[in-house]
């Protein structure tokens, strides 16, 4: 009972900038860490950037030094300001959420938001 809801995807020129928001809704007590992934044709799924409750970040090593993950807890939301992007960054980029579906249990599950597409010409 918990979507995630993406946004922000298009094209963009390289070099160009583009932000992504992930919003979570519905029924849950709390979320843990929320980050991107992307997948692109031919390519295996790969973490972008993890932020977790606390602001623990985590980074690719391709994206270090122009992508930028963010969170309002308050909104439970995550975003994701990509600048200098490049042709390579062109995938279909996922919301991911570690929510703690109950405040009795803790227990912890995760759900992926449906994809937003990020296309990068050069």
């Amino acid at each position: 009972q918990v979507q995630l809801v993406e946004s922000g995807g298009g094209l963009v020129q390289a070099g160009g900038s583009l932000r992504l928001s992930c919003a979570a809704s519905g029924y849950f007590f709390s979320i843990n860490v929320m980050g991107w992934y992307r997948q692109a044709p031919g390519k295996q799924r790969e973490l972008v950037a993890t932020m977790s409750a606390g602001g623990d970040t985590n980074y690719a090593d391709s994206v270090k030094g122009r992508f930028t993950i963010s969170r309002d807890n308050t909104k439970n939301a995550v975003y994701l300001q990509m600048n200098s992007l490049k042709p390579e960054d062109t995938a279909v980029y996922h919301c991911n959420a570690a929510v703690v579906t109950s405040q009795l249990t803790k227990k912890i599950n995760d759900y992926w938001g449906q994809g937003t597409q990020v296309t990068v010409s050069s």
